[in-house]
């Protein structure tokens, strides 16, 4: 993914900002159509550049006239471009018509939809229907997204690919599966939520050159993270520091036969540059984790008068890798549950939370959608249709910092719209990759980052790792193999 924008919108909002450009600024809106056709023919030669062949499919309202511009300057590039028209183009109005009478204009062709693709086309474009949508696909339109998902070449989709929902990412009936989303103005949330994220393929962004005074950062619904936030979170260290510049964290987990999510917590926190890591984990497991990892400093606790001393000395706690429900995992929660400390919670810690739920200002939370069901008091795929309302209501119910993890995770932020991660993919939804996540974020807090940044900066870096991690593939990927990459991304 190219390096895109911080600002994800509202589809409102990019109307606004369109507004905008035309209205307050005096930008012609053809001459913004024109561009957007410019940027996608560019990313189409850029990304496909053996494809000589190309069939746009155009729709009623702008998107069709998006498709019209983009037929025109592709056959100007010497392409092989033919066009099928879903709706008569002599009934179109604006910019729409203009676009569809330049094209005419120029020779260009445009046969009426008879339910078929070009067999022969290398390259499809989807110029249909736009991030406006708000009722269901249907008909002669729902039958051409069908062929274009059903056809062999590759497809560019304009704006937002045809039926996904501007605003959710949710598919409206049915939905145009592109491979590449040049999108324009401003980013759409619903390229990043729910199947949006699927159906988008590479996204590439085009600004358009509007003006900056339109675009209004204070209405965004999301934020992406970026490289300017890791590098303040991750700041070049003193030549003459030393290891208690850094921070101690304490993992506490680890119950009866669950030995490895501490480690992996653990290990995550050294490697995310933590000066100290402990771990308080179940006495059974002590011996073995100092044998494997000796830099963790692991002690077997038996009863909460060994757990004090160690929470004493740490900076932060990250409570919950492999906790367990056990007797031995509720006394350690009556341990840590109303500390002063900041804290990471995760896993168990969290089960054990939904039994007696209540705020705290110094905690991280980072459920995933099960989690977050059970938090909420309601089912994971409640959480999955709105995962913007269930952010919203754990940070109403727990206070504090709220990672809702997921494709596209998301952090809560008392200071302005959530955070979202556009990095990772589907190799990390394996098992102890929460607990990695866990130790990344404890780490960041015990350098001093405060627990919005952290979280948010701790979301990036572990999709981040995964993603390096997944260049030999997504499949098979475990949670350790991001413990190696974890350097190469905090060492910007």
């Amino acid at each position: 993914m190219q390096n895109l924008p911080a600002e994800i919108y509202s589809v409102a909002s990019v109307r606004e900002i369109d507004r905008c450009a035309i209205e307050d600024e005096g930008i012609p809106g053809y001459s913004l159509m024109t561009k957007a056709g410019q940027a996608a023919v560019r990313s189409a030669r850029a990304c496909y550049p053996d494809a000589k062949r190309w069939q746009v499919v155009c729709g009623a309202g702008n998107n069709g006239g998006d498709g019209f511009v983009v037929a025109r300057l592709a056959a100007r590039d010497g392409i092989v471009v033919s066009v099928l028209a879903v709706v008569d183009p002599e009934k179109l109005s604006g910019d729409a018509a203009t676009a569809y009478g330049d094209f005419a204009a120029e020779g260009g062709i445009v046969m009426p939809w008879q339910g078929e693709l070009d067999a022969e086309a290398e390259l499809l474009v989807d110029g249909l229907l736009g991030s406006g949508l708000e009722r269901d696909v249907g008909g002669d339109y729902a039958d051409a997204v069908a062929a274009m998902n059903a056809h062999p070449a590759p497809v560019m989709a304009l704006d937002i690919p045809t039926g996904i929902h501007g605003d959710s990412g949710e598919v409206m009936g049915t939905a145009v599966a592109a491979d590449l989303t040049v999108t324009f103005v401003g980013l759409k949330a619903g390229l990043f939520c729910a199947a949006g994220a699927e159906h988008s393929g590479k996204i590439v962004f085009d600004g358009l050159d509007v003006p900056e005074q339109c675009r209004k950062p204070k209405d965004s619904l999301y934020r992406r993270i970026d490289d300017a936030l890791l590098q303040e979170v991750l700041p070049r260290r003193a030549r003459a520091a030393h290891k208690g510049d850094f921070g101690h964290v304490l993992i506490v987990g680890g119950g009866p036969g669950m030995p490895g999510a501490v480690r992996l917590a653990g290990e995550a926190a050294l490697r995310t540059g933590a000066g100290l890591v402990s771990v308080a984990t179940h006495v059974s497991h002590a011996a073995g984790l100092v044998g494997t990892r000796p830099e963790l400093m692991c002690h077997g606790v038996e009863d909460l008068s060994c757990l004090s001393e160690l929470i004493e000395k740490a900076d932060v706690i990250a409570f919950g890798p492999g906790l367990g429900t056990s007797e031995w995992a509720r006394d350690l929660y009556l341990a840590v549950e109303g500390l002063q400390k900041p804290s990471v919670w995760d896993a168990d810690a969290l089960n054990l939370l939904a039994e007696t739920p209540g705020p705290a200002d110094n905690r991280v939370i980072t459920p995933h959608p099960g989690e977050a069901g059970r938090l909420l008091e309601t089912s994971a795929a409640e959480v999955q249709s709105d995962r913007r309302a269930a952010l919203d209501g754990l940070v109403a119910r727990f206070s504090g910092v709220v990672v809702l993890k997921g494709a596209n995770s998301l952090v809560s932020s008392q200071s302005g719209p959530p955070w979202m991660s556009t990095s990772g993919n589907p190799g990390i939804a394996s098992p102890g990759m929460g607990d990695v996540l866990t130790g990344i974020i404890a780490a960041l807090i015990a350098q001093g980052a405060d627990l919005e940044r952290a979280a948010t900066a701790g979301v990036e870096i572990h999709a981040r790792a995964g993603d390096r991690a997944a260049v030999a593939g997504e499949r098979g990927l475990m949670a350790s193999d991001l413990l190696a990459e974890l350097r190469n991304i905090v060492n910007p």
